[in-house]
């Protein structure tokens, strides 16, 4: 009876023979599952939190009101992406559904991403626009002058579309100049990066090189709908077209289309023509305009070359006839061409009496004296040249306060000893100067009384005469004879004799005559001297 009432074995209980899966097993079963009945399918709604790993896989949501999406772009899958996922985007992403066993979570793997509907493209056209608006890249500052006429254009377009070709038939009828074209793709996924890969290009290029750097960059496209024109509205494009050094229209699709690259551009052609005609001018017109001006130019010379001419006419009128302006200076210079003999020889005279003067005061006495001198004066800077201030110097720098007063008595028995060099040298300067040196050589000074005898009829007329010599001084009585003597210039001459009596003056006399002689005798009044 008690087996009635036993719980009943797992192996009898309902569903038991169910098989078992591990987790694993049941985590592959769910992914091949997904996969499987889905396959590649399209999903609808706004982009939320995004997220770039440092492998460089997205992640990112797609949500609506009630569910949300996770989604997830591989490294190698974000470069095919024709837009890239921001938070706040309305977009319909395509790819498979898949499940993540490690987290018990499904997913979408994303490798296409659209804009849902022209609302949100503008609504993302206008967020960017606002973006690089704040960042200055629209300010008309950082926009470059076009050249006037640049010698290499390069566009960047569709090698084989209408566009290339009205741009070079618009070239070729204005302006011929040399084309570089850049062949980009001009929709879809390639366009932008190829185009901004076109415009950095076209700045590597080396100025002058194989293939030269082009002056001016044309970047064009035919008209289309937007999402035609989406990858000019990229920020990669209008970040390459800003940072371009090159000038550069842009050129994309008709009047009315706008895109971001219009607004970063240096200049905006509403026309891929319109922008052939931007970059050069017309060849007819400059030639039209060069003539024009260079008949201006030939006319204006023209004019003032008369104008000048009669001018010139008018002033010469005014002028003196050049045989009256020449008339004064030949007189002048016929009247010093008279003169000049004769100042020549006058010149020639007055040097030869100079050299003559100069020759007759170099003496040997002269020589000698000057020798003295310069002797005189050798030996007295040779005296003060010495070793004596170095080594007081030297002593100062040990003793400073001691050195002060045994420098002073240096200074002074110095300054003494010069004081008498000097009153030496002007007694042997005065000594050779006064009338005793010459009384030395065998002179004499004659005097009667106070006065100096210079000639022998005052001698006569004398009673008594007084005869300084070199050592001593004589007194004499004249005696007057007569005879005939003829000087050298042809006159009678009568000759003194004398009685001389000496006379052995005291030393008041002597000091006495001194101190006269000093007085009435000077450099130029020495007495006769025989």
């Amino acid at each position: 009876m008690s087996d009635l009432f036993d719980d009943p074995t797992p192996a009898d209980r309902p569903g038991q023979n169910a098989p078992e899966f591990t987790v694993s097993e049941i985590s592959g079963e769910v992914k091949r599952t997904l996969e499987g009945t889905f396959g590649r399918i399209r999903v609808r709604g706004e982009v939320g939190r995004v997220f770039k790993a440092r492998s460089g896989h997205l992640y990112y949501d797609i949500k609506d009101d009630r569910s949300v999406l996770a989604c997830t772009t591989w490294k190698g899958q974000i470069s095919s992406l024709s837009v890239v996922p921001e938070e706040g985007l309305e977009v319909v992403v395509t790819g498979r559904l898949t499940a993540f066993g490690g987290q018990s979570k499904y997913n979408m793997n994303v490798d296409e991403v659209a804009v849902a509907g022209q609302g949100a493209l503008m609504a993302l056209l206008e967020k960017r626009k606002m973006q690089l608006e704040a960042e200055g890249l629209f300010a008309p500052e950082r926009k470059k002058p076009l050249p006037y006429l640049p010698q290499i254009i390069g566009v960047v377009t569709s090698p084989s579309g209408a566009v290339i070709r009205d741009i070079l038939h618009r070239l070729r009828d204005r302006f011929p100049r040399k084309v570089l074209v850049w062949p980009v793709a001009v929709q879809g996924k390639a366009c932008a990066p190829e185009v901004a890969r076109a415009i950095d290009g076209f700045n590597r290029l080396t100025p002058g090189g194989a293939l030269p750097r082009p002056d001016l960059i044309i970047v064009a496209r035919g008209g289309g709908s937007i999402e035609d024109l989406w990858g000019f509205n990229e920020e990669i494009v209008a970040r390459a077209a800003a940072a371009s050094q090159i000038p550069l229209i842009s050129a994309v699709g008709h009047e009315t289309d706008t895109t971001l690259i219009d607004f970063v551009s240096d200049r905006r052609a509403p026309t891929p023509t319109a922008a052939a005609e931007l970059a050069v001018p017309v060849r007819l017109e400059l030639t039209g305009w060069t003539e024009n001006q260079g008949a201006r130019l030939v006319r204006s010379a023209g004019l003032a070359v008369q104008q000048r001419r009669q001018r010139l006419n008018d002033l010469a009128r005014a002028l003196p006839k050049p045989d009256t302006l020449l008339e004064t200076p030949r007189q002048r210079l016929d009247l010093w061409g008279d003169k000049l003999p004769d100042a020549l020889i006058r010149g020639v005279e007055r040097r030869r009496l100079r050299l003559s003067e100069a020759a007759a005061a170099l003496r040997p006495s002269t020589l000698r004296q000057l020798v003295s001198t310069r002797g005189d004066r050798l030996r007295n800077l040779s005296s003060r040249l010495s070793l004596r201030p170095i080594r007081q110097d030297l002593a100062r720098q040990q003793d400073r306060l001691g050195q002060l007063a045994q420098r002073l008595d240096t200074v002074q028995a110095q300054r003494l000893d010069r004081q008498r060099q000097r009153l030496e040298a002007t007694g042997r300067q005065l000594d050779i100067l006064s009338y005793k040196a010459t009384l030395r050589r065998g002179y004499a000074v004659v005097r009667s009384g106070e006065t100096v005898i210079t000639r022998a009829a005052e001698a006569a007329s004398q009673a008594r005469l007084h005869i300084e010599f070199a050592d001593a001084e004589i007194e004499v009585t004249p005696t007057v004879t007569t005879t005939a003597t003829t000087t050298a210039g042809g006159e009678a001459a009568s000759v003194v004799k004398s009685d001389a009596v000496a006379v052995a003056p005291s030393a008041d006399d002597r000091s006495k005559s001194t101190s006269q002689k000093r007085d009435t005798s000077g450099p130029g009044d020495q007495g006769s001297l025989f």
